[in-house]
């Protein structure tokens, strides 16, 4: 299992294989087909170097990133500058951390298959934490069979089961995705339902 210095020490050596220099083709498809404009608010857990922050800042959001990398949460915050966009970013551990405040959006994008599967209830757990009822989880999930990741595999029928009695699924479909993940993924919308 993954420990936060763990992934400090890959952003430190450059050994991102996640790293695309680019949003979630995913999240830009969605984005563009919806017209989704702010206000409102976003979270963005393992945000990595923040370009998917930076796609719902340029709409208008108020975005926070959370990772447990520092140097990641540094590159995230220059490069937003320099975008001259506006996005907070905080060391934080999304599975184990009381919310400050709850949000209407969640975006995942690569997180649910970074952590180790044993921790999923723990992920499951942080979205209805931090998401407010009636709030949307908004995920683009990779769908792979590797038990030796990270990445991790996952199933629909795995995240039906482990989403359904805190989430409405409003949505599904296969996204728009880096040319290497073209057909392995799959792009969810969920509500939370009151009371969850």
């Amino acid at each position: 299992m993954l420990t936060a210095g763990d992934w400090e020490a890959r952003y430190q050596s450059g050994e991102m294989p996640w790293e695309k220099g680019a949003p979630s083709p995913g999240l830009e498809e969605y984005l563009e087909r919806t017209g989704l404009r702010g206000p409102g608010t976003v979270l963005v857990p393992g945000c990595g170097t923040g370009h998917d922050v930076r796609s719902w800042a340029r709409r208008g959001f108020q975005v926070v990133g959370l990772d447990l990398a520092p140097s990641a949460l540094k590159l995230a915050r220059e490069r937003t500058a320099e975008a001259g966009l506006e996005a907070e970013f905080r060391e934080v551990d999304f599975l184990r951390s009381e919310p400050w405040m709850a949000f209407d959006w969640i975006f995942e994008h690569t997180l649910f298959c970074a952590i180790h599967p044993t921790e999923r209830d723990l992920y499951v757990a942080a979205v209805s934490r931090w998401l407010k009822p009636g709030g949307s989880f908004l995920a683009v999930h990779y769908m792979l069979e590797d038990k030796e990741g990270p990445p991790f595999g996952c199933t629909q029928a795995e995240l039906m089961r482990r989403f359904e009695p805190h989430l409405a699924l409003k949505a599904g479909w296969v996204p728009a995705s880096y040319p290497n993940r073209t057909g392995l993924e799959l792009m969810l919308r969920w509500e939370r339902r009151t009371g969850s």
